[in-house]
């Protein structure tokens, strides 16, 4: 089979405009980005439009190092509603150039499941990620200013919260001094960098509802503390203007094209182990306006994303996902299930039987939003029928709906079962009203520890001292009201990423607290999780090249 990348400069595409129309968009609304990728006016959203369209989450066990599949299966869905007269329409997030070429080597879709063009999705895009991260380092350049220029009065902050942000892999940047060599140079003081999949920046553009919207979420942005205790935004900084101006073009949804040359919404890009891990709300609801289903996902596992799209997205946006779709692997379930990470390509039926334990972990979890769940089981080649006939079976004793994906190989006829077992579901046994696993009056603590023991299934949590300090600070204040988007690792449910399976009773500890007040969150810090990520010994980068004019080794 050839490559993604291969595959992708296979497939004819058509003109941006004509994907458009496609989906009842006029040309003369669209604007272009070149011949094959467009910005959406924020004008073309329809409330009536969006409350008769189907919205699936898609989401996943407790992925591998390699990943589960989700936007391959995502994609395939939306391939295979279409090869049955559906009018389906992918909204994905936008890819971060750190795991780009760190560790995956891209992240749109793959084989005959792709958004394309591939390679402008993977790389620079529409600059969405780098109007972001200059917004967000413009706000850290203008507070540093105000606390040089107010150096020596009762002005300047005692303390800041506020770093800044690169959409890199780069551990050597988590903790830096800046402003040496002389007073001419700035204050000296403690900082960091943070990856822009991290930004609250990016958090608020893609949970912002307008520019109105986006703009009040940039003003109260907190950057830091005076010195008489009292908190200091970016708007007594005085700049959510120019901020606002800086972002207005990155806040329209991205329009591009499958590898079947359907509809896809690629907008926003946060990551769900540090960030709420969903795409724009702006892009899932224009999809929602312009198309019959709509099919979104959330990073990482269902304890990750999918809590996150629930507890934060849908709570804040009144969105009501009419199905949830879990994909698991194999390969996955035998990681669950005790096999060596080198032998999971090889086939062991008891490996399959004790890692499905996870798989009904996660299942619980989303039934106890009120989700209807079925599962996609995403095929890989060395997969064996004793293997699949497992878990189909599992699935069938709890009622649970099955199907084969076979997208990456076949394109949408390999999601078409999935397909037609999504609109039946959906049609029969829609999901009922979400059910969020803490209320907005509960304590900060209550919620951590709601999520903690209901979905990750600790038996007790602990706070550090900074931590307990922090939370105390927030229950003296408005923000006490905030939803907890918890980083931790992606690999567990627990905080050590090497405890597989399903683990239980044990303590969750929490190290400290970011306060995302113009994203309306509050991040938890679980573990030794870091908000910028570090390469891996061979870093995807040593495998992409420029041959002959063309872009190689992105995935």
């Amino acid at each position: 089979m050839n490559s993604d990348i291969e595959i992708a400069r296979s497939i004819k595409l058509k003109p941006i405009s004509e994907i458009a129309e496609n989906i009842n968009i006029p040309e003369k609304e669209i604007i272009p980005f070149g011949k094959y990728i467009a910005k959406v006016p924020l004008e073309l959203e329809s409330k009536e439009k969006i409350n008769k369209s189907n919205l699936i989450l898609v989401t996943s066990i407790t992925p591998t190092k390699a990943g589960i599949g989700k936007t391959t299966v995502s994609i395939g869905l939306a391939l295979g509603l279409n090869k049955i007269g559906k009018k389906a329409i992918v909204a994905l997030r936008e890819p971060s150039l750190g795991p780009c070429f760190g560790m995956k080597g891209g992240a749109a879709g793959g084989g005959y499941a792709q958004v394309l063009p591939m390679e402008n999705i993977n790389l620079h895009f529409t600059g969405d990620f780098h109007a972001i991260t200059s917004a967000h380092n413009m706000i850290t350049a203008l507070l540093d200013n105000y606390n040089y220029q107010n150096r020596g009065t009762t002005e300047v902050l005692k303390e800041v919260v506020w770093k800044r942000v690169l959409d890199v892999n780069d551990r050597n940047l988590r903790n830096i001094v800046s402003g040496l060599g002389g007073n001419a140079n700035g204050v000296i003081q403690e900082s960091g960098f943070d990856i822009t999949p991290a930004s609250e920046i990016m958090a608020i553009l893609c949970l912002a509802t307008d520019i109105e919207d986006l703009r009040r979420r940039i003003e109260n942005i907190l950057l830091g503390y005076k010195t008489d205790g009292s908190i200091f935004t970016v708007k007594d900084l005085g700049v959510a203007g120019a901020i606002t101006v800086l972002l207005k073009d990155a806040l329209l949804p991205n329009l591009v094209q499958t590898t079947e040359n359907t509809a896809a919404f690629v907008h926003g890009g946060p990551f769900a182990n540090i960030a709420h891990g969903c795409n724009s709300v702006l892009a899932t609801k224009l999809a929602m306006s312009h198309g019959e289903y709509v099919i979104t996902e959330a990073g990482f596992g269902a304890d990750l994303g999918a809590e996150k799209f629930y507890d934060i997205k849908c709570r804040k946006s009144g969105l009501e996902p009419k199905l949830t779709v879990l994909v698991a692997t194999a390969q996955g379930l035998k990681m669950h299930g005790g096999v060596p990470i080198s032998h999971i390509k090889e086939e062991n039926v008891d490996g399959i039987a004790q890692g499905l334990q996870n798989l009904e972990k996660h299942i619980d979890n989303i039934k106890s939003y009120g989700q209807t769940v079925l599962v996609a089981f995403n095929k890989y080649s060395n997969d064996t029928e004793k293997e699949i006939s497992l878990v189909k079976e599992f699935c069938q004793k709890r009622g649970v709906g099955f199907a084969i994906n076979n997208a990456f190989t076949e394109g949408g006829i390999g999601a078409v079962d999935l397909a037609k077992l999504v609109v039946e579901t959906i049609e029969k046994s829609p999901s009922e009203k979400l059910k969020f696993i803490y209320k907005d009056e509960d304590s900060i603590k209550v919620k951590i520890e709601k999520v903690a023991k209901k979905i990750y299934g600790a038996s007790s949590v602990s706070f550090s001292k900074q931590a307990s300090q922090k939370i105390k600070k927030l229950e003296d204040s408005n923000m006490s009201k905030f939803p907890v988007c918890i980083a931790k690792t992606q690999f567990s449910f627990s905080a050590n990423p090497t405890a597989y399976g399903v683990t239980k009773d044990f303590d969750l500890e929490i190290r400290d607290l970011v306060i995302n007040r113009g994203a309306e969150f509050i991040v938890v810090i679980a573990g030794d999780i870091m908000r910028m990520p570090g390469l891996p010994k061979n870093p995807a980068a040593m495998h992409i090249n420029l041959v002959n004019g063309l872009v190689e080794g992105l995935s």
